[in-house]
Order: C-alpha cells, then sequence, then structure tokens
C-alpha cells in the first residue's frame, strides 16, 4: 500500500492514545484523528470524490486541516492545499488550474471561496471549529490504494512570473522526504512535541512540521496566528523540544516583549528554512534561549527537503547542510556542466524528493529539468567537505555595470547593523550601469537612521560596486504566508527609479 496516509495510520495504530494535535484546550489523540479523517474521506465518498480526483483545502493551522488532508488522501484524492487569504479570483485559479471538484473552506473566508469555486465550477464545503464532530457521512474503513508515483498533493509555486504553476508530489516523494528527515535530522520519537506555526498549507510547515510530527507518534503543538510572544508562551506551556521557522521567526522571537522572561529550556533543536538565516539572528537567538538552529534548504519541488546541516556532527554556520539520504545536488554552470568546489552556478537535485512535474504544463516540466536534474533557479556553491552554500535566486541576481551583485550577500551585511530587523537589496533600472542596487529595510522599534549611514555602513565591508546608493525605510517588509519577505514585491520609492 503506497497511500501516504498509511505512513499516519501506522502512528495512529502504535499510539491510539497518544496526544496527535493540541491547540489551545482543544486536544485530538490519533485515535479521535484518525477517526475524524475517516469521516471526511467517507464525506467525500458520499460526495462523488473517486480516487485520483483532486480536492481544495482551503483552512488555516486548526485540528481539522490534518483531518481533510488525511481524509483526502485516504479516499484516493489529490490534496491541493491553499492560503486561506487567497481571493476569489485567485481561488477560482488554483481550483480551475487543478481540476478541483470540491473545497473545504474556512467558514471566515467562505464568501470568497463560494465566489471562487462558482466560476471554477466547484462545490464548496464550509468547515468551522464544529466541523469534525458534525459529520454525519459514515466513516470510511479502507483505505484507497494508491501507486508510489500516483499523485497526492499538487503545491502551487509562488508564481514569480506569470501564473503560479502547480507541483506534482508523489506519495512515495511525500513520504520518503518526510521519513528521512524525521529519522534522520529532527530523530523525532513519540515524547517530541513540536511548534507548527508555518501554515500547513505550505510546503514547509506541511512536510517538517505536520507529516514529520505525525508519522512519528509525536504531538503537534498548532498555533493559528504566529507572533514572537504567543510562539514563546506556547513553547514554556507545551514544553515544546522542537521548533520549525523562517528567519523572521526567529527575529520576531527575540525582538518579542517577553523573550527576557521566556523559558525555553525544552527545546532540543530548531531548525529554519524558507530563506537565508543571517548569521545576527542566528547568534542572538542561540545566545538567549540556548537552543541550537539547523539551517537547509528545499523547494516545493523537492517535497521540500534537500538539506540540512547536521544536527549531530559539523554544523557549518552560513551554510544549508548536506543533502538527505536518497537526494542528490550539484553545481552547474550555463553549459551544465558539473563546477568543481567553490565556483558559483546553479544548484540542480535530483532524488525522490524530486516533484514528477508541472500539472498540465509539459513545456515548463521540460524546461526545468536537465538530463533528469531539476534546475532549482537558485546560485550557490559546494565546498570541499560536501556542504551547500545558497548565493542566491538566479533571478534576482543584480548586474551593476557588468558586475554581478548577489543581493543576499548585501543584506546579510545590512543585518549586521544593528537597527536593522529586515532588509531586501533589489535592482533598480539605471541608464548607464543597466541596473543600481537599492535596499529596503525595517528597523528597530524607536530607531531612527540616517539612509546615507546605512549605505556608508555597508560600503565599508563590500566592494565598491556592491553597496546601495538607494535606502528607503519602510515600516514591515512584505512577507509571503510563511513570514519568508518577498523580494520580488518590493518596489523602490518614485525618487529612487
Amino acid at each position: 500500500m503506497s497511500n501516504l496516509a498509511t505512513s499516519f495510520l501506522a502512528a495512529a495504530n502504535a499510539t491510539p492514545g497518544a496526544t496527535a494535535i493540541r491547540l489551545d484546550d482543544e486536544t485530538l489523540t490519533y485515535s479521535k484523528l484518525e477517526a475524524a479523517a475517516r469521516r471526511v474521506a467517507g464525506l467525500l465518498v458520499q460526495r462523488g470524490i473517486k480516487p485520483g480526483d483532486t480536492v481544495g483545502i482551503m483552512v488555516p493551522n486548526v485540528a481539522a486541516f490534518p483531518a481533510l488532508y488525511y481524509g483526502v488522501l485516504l479516499a484516493g484524492g489529490v490534496a491541493v492545499p491553499m492560503n486561506p487569504l487567497l481571493k476569489n479570483r485567485e481561488i477560482a485559479y488554483y481550483l480551475g488550474d487543478s481540476g478541483a471538484k470540491l473545497v473545504f473552506a474556512w467558514h471566515a473566508v467562505a464568501a470568497e471561496a463560494e465566489a471562487g469555486a462558482l466560476e471554477a465550477h466547484a462545490g464548496v464545503v464550509k468547515v468551522d471549529e464544529s466541523f469534525l464532530s458534525d459529520i454525519s457521512a459514515p466513516p470510511l474503513a479502507g483505505v484507497a490504494d494508491r501507486a508510489e508515483d500516483d499523485t497526492a498533493v499538487i503545491l502551487y509555486t509562488s508564481g514569480t512570473t506569470g501564473h503560479p504553476k502547480g507541483a506534482e508530489l508523489t506519495h512515495f516523494n511525500l513520504r520518503r522526504n518526510a521519513d528521512r528527515f524525521a529519522r534522520d535530522w529532527l530523530k523525532l520519537s513519540a515524547n517530541d512535541v513540536v511548534l507548527g506555526c508555518l501554515p500547513l498549507f505550505h510546503t514547509f510547515g506541511q512536510t517538517v512540521s505536520m507529516n514529520c510530527t505525525l508519522f512519528s507518534g509525536a504531538t503537534l503543538v498548532l498555533l493559528p496566528r504566529f507572533t514572537g510572544d504567543l510562539a514563546l508562551q506556547s513553547i514554556q506551556k507545551e514544553k515544546v523540544t522542537v521548533f520549525a521557522g523562517v528567519p523572521t521567526m526567529y527575529s520576531a522571537m527575540i525582538e518579542a516583549p517577553g523573550s527576557a522572561d521566556a523559558d525555553a529550556s525544552t527545546l532540543r533543536l530548531c531548525c529554519s528554512g524558507g530563506a537565508a538565516l543571517p548569521l545576527d539572528t542566528l547568534t542572538s537567538f542561540e545566545g538567549k534561549f540556548r537552543a541550537v538552529i539547523i539551517e537547509g534548504y528545499g523547494l516545493s519541488e523537492t517535497s521540500p527537503v534537500c538539506c540540512f546541516n547536521p544536527p549531530e556532527g559539523e554544523r557549518k554556520i552560513g551554510s544549508v547542510g548536506l543533502p538527505l539520504d536518497g537526494v542528490e545536488m550539484r553545481v552547474i554552470n550555463d553549459d551544465g556542466a558539473t563546477l568543481p568546489p567553490g565556483e558559483l552556478g546553479e544548484i540542480c537535485v535530483r532524488g525522490e524528493n524530486v516533484m514528477k512535474g508541472y500539472l498540465g504544463r509539459p513545456t515548463a516540466t521540460a524546461e526545468a529539468f536537465i538530463d533528469g536534474w531539476f534546475r532549482t533557479g537558485d546560485i550557490g556553491k559546494q565546498d570541499d567537505d560536501g556542504y551547500f552554500y545558497i548565493v542566491d535566486r538566479k533571478k534576482s541576481l543584480i548586474i551593476r555595470g557588468g558586475y554581478n551583485v548577489y543581493p543576499r550577500e548585501v543584506e546579510e551585511v545590512l543585518y549586521e547593523h544593528p537597527d536593522v530587523v529586515e532588509a531586501a537589496v533589489i535592482g533598480i533600472p539605471h541608464a548607464a550601469l543597466g541596473e543600481e542596487v537599492g535596499a529596503a529595510i525595517a528597523v528597530r522599534p524607536g530607531a531612527t537612521v540616517d539612509t546615507a549611514e546605512i549605505s556608508e555602513f555597508v560600503k565599508a565591508r563590500l566592494a565598491a560596486y556592491k553597496y546601495p546608493r538607494q535606502v528607503w525605510v519602510l515600516d514591515e517588509l512584505p512577507k509571503g504566508p510563511t513570514g519568508k519577505i518577498l523580494r520580488r514585491e518590493v518596489q523602490p520609492p518614485a525618487s529612487a527609479r
């Protein structure tokens, strides 16, 4: 049986009375979560969903999400997790492109979901706090048989150009990625408590928070709305042992008003992904909370984890670590040739975690691969010990007067400034140079900065062609659903154009 849901069922069978999900005062044991998922599967069968049909899930981090996710899989469906903040035209696109027959929508956003579903000719099932107990459909007794290479989940990419593309991840992709990471990196056991702050509709939260935890018999504590203070309170109250987050989450916990009195002594491991972790953030967090952070790398198309610094053995600060078992990585030049250690090129990945392709886009799929290797579009290098380093997105590269400027390198220096808490470096069109280097920053509450001084700060630390000639201050930089800063949405002020 290759159905991804069987990994959850195995944990539920082994520890039926253990706590699977905790959200405030709500607790679901493994047996109760399995029963809820089977009722969801029964509801889907009742609604005419057949194996291979796609079903949208537009629900925040609440107990219903894993029940819906595994329920769709139990019925043999393909899950299409969606951001609950999407508007109706976006919803119509996701449902239409994936061919979804039905979407589960959180009650607070049901109006948008209904408008989008109407255009896409899909049905809508509203989900509220009592949804799991209100399902009247008979539970599905068995598990739909699915092949390893059948699509289990469709994850839509962020769509930096054109419409988002649906990455088709198989039952094998997702099961192996979660199993490998839970066993070899997180080393999860039934005694662990994992804090689920990352959105479960996102690939990072889905695999590292939800699947890793619930395949291991551990407890997943959900936090529907992230703030630094709420996360620290949850860590202390729930005795959290493992935390997974993006860099802005670590920054928020460092800066949280209650951080001085927070007790995070139960944390044994933290992991960071989604964006490069600034060195200052890592050292500040570890110094304040005495918890080790390991940094890694992955993409929606890779289930998502490709590599991570090992929790035991050598951890190289600034590196994204070593590939997981079953995953290969290499660095290539523009001609597709493998580059030696130390040289910058495009990171490519192949292995058991790589998607089968983009849904309905054979041309885009073909362009994304070279000789069976997935082209990530990220610029990086490998050192002599096999550790990988991500320098920047290939598409983010700034070419100033013929010189390559990698925004991440400049951002690292900006983060070293004592008053800078967020930074995004972008290219600004320039008549003579092609592009000029610009930087948007957010500063610590109460701080006042001179943008010219910020430029000089970077100029003193990087080559002259790299420092930002234009710096502007924002209250907050634009972020995606995981809290990752969206550089592509940063726009320079009119005076800098």
